[in-house]
């Protein structure tokens, strides 16, 4: 490689800004050398870019939508009004989606670090990037079980009949099992004194009824909802009994780590590339799941009940509609779990963050849309079937993807065929949200020390991939599915609010709006004063007041957790507060600890010290700082040996 210097003046006679820019050009060219995860058309040299703007969307839209997009929105939608919906929907997604999404990606591009580092722009507030990461944490210790469960659906999709279809032996189904629900019996009193238990049905055919309180129901489980009871988790009775690991549920977890892993072993130009699978296969996937489902007896009545004619628009006065339309735009377009931040850090200085912010949150919105016709097409024709209103055969979120879902496609001719291209589905959205979230963590460690890591990355894949799947085995033993949702409830959930307030007011309210607008139009250019009034307006107080009502709303309507009529006992219910305090417990420790640390002889001017952004805040690039941020970094940088290098050769 060349690192012979010509030229000894810039065009302008400036000796000084020659040598910057040439110390710069030879600085990159080293570091380029000693990184192999960079590529030589990257405009940053030592954390790298996206190869391509396809790159960056793909793996953003493959972040944000997931199996909440598939499974819990269509379920929402019907509940809530269904069509009607819709409305409350768009006004969240314009009120607290887009504003936060646009502000989260706008600051991760601008000053190129993950989203801890990122917080040099408002010390006192480092501690809730700590806290976005541990959320990042959590959500993929979880998430990966959850896409396990998918992998080992996809296995057992391999045979015909599908395992599901009926109450097989060989998997463990008893006597409880049936495909149709049993007539109860009737504990019917003779003329004798003596005691009959006899079939109810019987009782009917012979124009007898059963008295009151004789009847005796019969337990009862589909083979669907046995198989996922007893054949995949094999689950324990409550969350006091942990049972083993079941060691299938685990070897799955392994192949989705080391899946994950291999993706991001070299980064964002490893995993760049596996999103054009991950990304773009649901919706070919979600294509022909409903040129399919259109086809079958009955679609019309599950879509209707939907979407259709039945849209209940009375419902927009329950306030209850608005929160469930509120929570689903705020945890499907993944805010404040750090993800965006991060995904955004590996931008070019100039790309366009504004445009990217429409295309992602309105392809995350329109596949939930999407998902929800290809969802009830099917269940329309699994409730005309058996002859059952649509409302008695939808379920949210785990139960639709592996019960109810499945259950419908094994009644369907070539049914092994749906279910393969069903459940490598959602193991494709599985894993693009799991690259996310894993390169979530691995880059806020990288950059908390990049000249030791950065080098390193495959290692350090490696060993958070490791410490994490480890840390993953309790949610694969027989109660595992217990813990799955004792996170999910808590620490993806009220954690998320207090971050994403956090963030809004630290940037609106301390380090000022002015300020961040003006750092954005370093980015895209400038805009009209009309264009920033919109923006002004939400971010200062338009979604803060709304994720403040969100929050005290959700205290105010906390309830225990449960897991179908199983009830979760104090001590785990104490844990999941305690998980809670845990992830948030840093910002206060951290605003306590930067206060302390920071220069004055009064309370007053620590705290204002501490509120200051730190000496090297800016873009990542001298050549993007521009004369706000040159100066600043002029008078703080230490010497470069490099530029003393070049100088001595000039």
């Amino acid at each position: 490689m060349d690192f012979s210097v010509t030229g000894a003046e810039s065009p302008s006679g400036s000796r000084a800004e020659s040598l910057n820019r040439v110390s710069v050009t030879l600085e990159q060219r080293v570091s380029a050398t000693t990184n192999e995860h960079v590529g030589e058309s990257d405009e940053n040299v030592e954390r790298g870019n996206w190869s391509s703007k396809a790159d960056y969307l793909l793996s953003i839209i493959g972040y944000a939508v997931g199996l909440g997009n598939v499974c819990r929105f269509p379920f929402l939608a019907y509940r809530n009004g269904g069509g009607a919906f819709l409305i409350p929907y768009v006004l969240m997604l314009t009120l607290a989606g887009i504003p936060m999404f646009f502000l989260e990606t706008s600051f991760g591009q601008f000053v190129s670090l993950g989203p801890i580092a990122v917080w040099k722009a408002v010390p006192i507030l480092q501690g809730v990037g700590i806290t976005m990461v541990l959320s990042s944490t959590f959500a993929t210790i979880s998430y990966s079980c959850i896409t396990a469960y998918t992998l080992y659906y996809l296995f057992a999709s391999f045979q015909s009949p599908l395992p599901w279809a009926d109450c097989f032996s060989w998997w463990g189904a008893d006597e409880t099992c049936s495909r149709t629900p049993k007539d109860p019996l009737c504990n019917l009193t003779l003329n004798d004194g003596y005691f009959e238990i006899v079939n109810t049905t019987w009782l009917q055919a012979s124009n007898e009824t059963c008295p009151n309180g004789s009847e005796i129901s019969i337990p009862h489980q589909g083979p669907s909802e046995q198989y996922w009871d007893k054949a995949v988790l094999r689950r324990t009775s409550s969350i006091d009994e942990t049972g083993e690991i079941v060691w299938y549920l685990a070897l799955c977890l392994l192949l989705v780590r080391l899946m994950v892993g291999a993706a991001l072993s070299k980064g964002i130009k490893s995993s760049g590339k596996v999103v054009y699978l991950t990304a773009t296969f649901p919706y070919v996937a979600l294509t022909i799941l409903l040129i399919r489902g259109l086809t079958l007896e009955g679609a019309s009545k599950g879509i209707e009940f939907y979407i259709g004619s039945q849209s209940d628009f009375s419902k927009l006065a329950d306030a209850q509609v608005w929160k469930d339309a509120a929570t689903q735009i705020f945890f499907s377009i993944a805010v404040s779990m750090g993800g965006l931040t991060a995904l955004s850090s590996y931008n070019k200085f100039h790309n366009n963050c504004y445009a990217d912010t429409f295309i992602v949150c309105v392809a995350n919105c329109a596949t939930s849309v999407y998902a929800g016709f290809v969802i009830f097409s099917v269940l329309g024709h699994m409730a005309h079937v058996q002859d059952k209103p649509v409302s008695e055969v939808a379920q949210s979120g785990i139960g639709l993807a592996f019960v109810v879902y499945p259950e419908a496609l094994a009644h369907l001719p070539w049914a092994p065929l749906w279910s393969i291209l069903f459940f490598f589905m959602l193991l494709t959205l599985g894993l693009g949200s799991e690259f996310a979230n894993l390169e979530t963590v691995i880059t806020a460690i990288q950059d908390q020390f990049p000249k030791f890591l950065r080098s390193r990355r495959l290692l350090l894949t490696a060993a958070v991939s490791m410490i994490f799947y480890f840390l993953s085995l309790l949610l694969v033993t027989q109660a595992g599915i217990y813990w799955i949702n004792l996170i999910d409830h808590y620490c993806i959930g009220w954690v998320l609010i207090v971050s994403a307030l956090l963030e809004q007011m630290g940037l609106s309210w301390i380090y000022g709006l002015n300020r961040f607008i003006k750092d954005i139009e370093m980015m895209i250019g400038e805009r009209t004063w009309l264009f920033w009034l919109w923006w002004r307006v939400f971010w200062f107080f338009i979604t803060p007041c709304l994720m403040a009502v969100i929050f005290f709303w959700s205290l105010a309507t906390f309830t225990r957790q449960t897991h179908g009529h199983v009830e979760y006992p104090g001590w785990a219910t104490a844990l999941g507060w305690c998980m809670i305090v845990f992830s948030i417990m840093w910002i206060p420790v951290v605003a306590v600890w930067k206060v302390v640390q920071a220069e004055g002889s009064t309370l007053c001017q620590k705290i204002s010290a501490a509120c200051t952004s730190a000496p090297d805040w800016g873009p990542y690039l001298k050549q993007h700082r521009g004369e706000r941020y040159r100066k600043k970094l002029d008078t703080t940088e230490a010497p470069n040996p490099m530029k003393l290098l070049v100088t001595s050769q000039i």
